[in-house]
């Protein structure tokens, strides 16, 4: 018998998961089961993308995988920084040498400030 293989999503586009916890839009999430996301924690490497809206646990949320995204700083963050994972699903700047996530495109000065990051 045959197999013929597909994509189920096109290489980079957004995704549905369930949600294993209350999710808050605008944050990162990781994988924490089957196609089932939460806040990424710091320095996750299972990070998926951003979830797009406040989401119920149990519920489904449209994950945002690319492009430039307004993330929410853990602390004063440089235009330019490779961004990581932080704490509940907050953003960080990378330490030398870590390749991280994405591009940090502005600044931020303090923590729970949003900033355009270009994720990888």
């Amino acid at each position: 018998m045959g197999y013929s293989h597909i994509h189920l999503f096109a290489p980079g586009a957004n995704v549905t998961c369930d949600t294993s916890a209350d999710i808050i839009g605008g944050r990162l999430v990781e994988i924490t089961g089957n196609r089932t996301v939460a806040h990424a924690a710091a320095n996750s490497i299972k990070v998926f993308g951003a979830a797009a809206t406040d989401t119920k646990s149990g519920d489904d949320v449209l994950v945002i995988r690319k492009g430039v995204q307004r993330l929410l700083s853990s602390a004063a963050i440089t235009a330019g920084s490779r961004i990581v994972a932080a704490a509940d699903g907050k953003v960080a700047a990378a330490g030398n040498g870590v390749t991280g996530i994405g591009l940090a495109l502005t600044t931020t000065t303090a923590t729970d400030q949003l900033i355009q990051v270009a994720l990888d």
